[in-house]
């Protein structure tokens, strides 16, 4: 058999991939309180970024922007996870890491925040 054959097929690992993404996607809505929020605002700011935008460079700063808060609440999460499944015991490095994620998140707020409000005013 020649290692062309051996190798895996690219559609069942893109079809697994995707199944792990859901079971993330899932995983945070159900633990994490704050992506939860992030979602329910977004049955509100999607459809309001489609009414108010007047270019589609403006839809998909709006949209785009707040999808880029929810990306980095997926990652945050995902350090959070890790921190707390290394152990229980309190460190620095861990608070730290914690701290960083977090603060990744709030700069991502702010920068939506920036872009709605660029938008709407000017």
């Amino acid at each position: 058999m020649s290692a062309y054959n051996q190798t895996p097929n690219h559609f069942v690992r893109l079809y697994k991939a995707s199944g792990y993404s859901i079971a993330g996607l899932k995983s945070t809505f159900k633990y994490e309180q704050a992506f939860r929020l992030e979602i329910y605002l977004s049955f509100i700011l999607i459809p309001l970024a489609i009414w108010l935008a007047n270019t589609p460079i403006e839809l998909v700063l709006l949209v785009g922007s707040w999808v880029l808060v929810m990306i980095v609440e997926l990652l945050n999460s995902a350090i959070e996870a890790t921190v707390d499944r290394i152990g229980a015991e309190m460190h620095e490095l861990s608070g730290r890491a914690k701290d960083i994620g977090s603060a990744a998140v709030m700069i991502s707020v702010f920068l939506s925040l920036f872009i709605w409000l660029t938008i709407l005013l000017f």
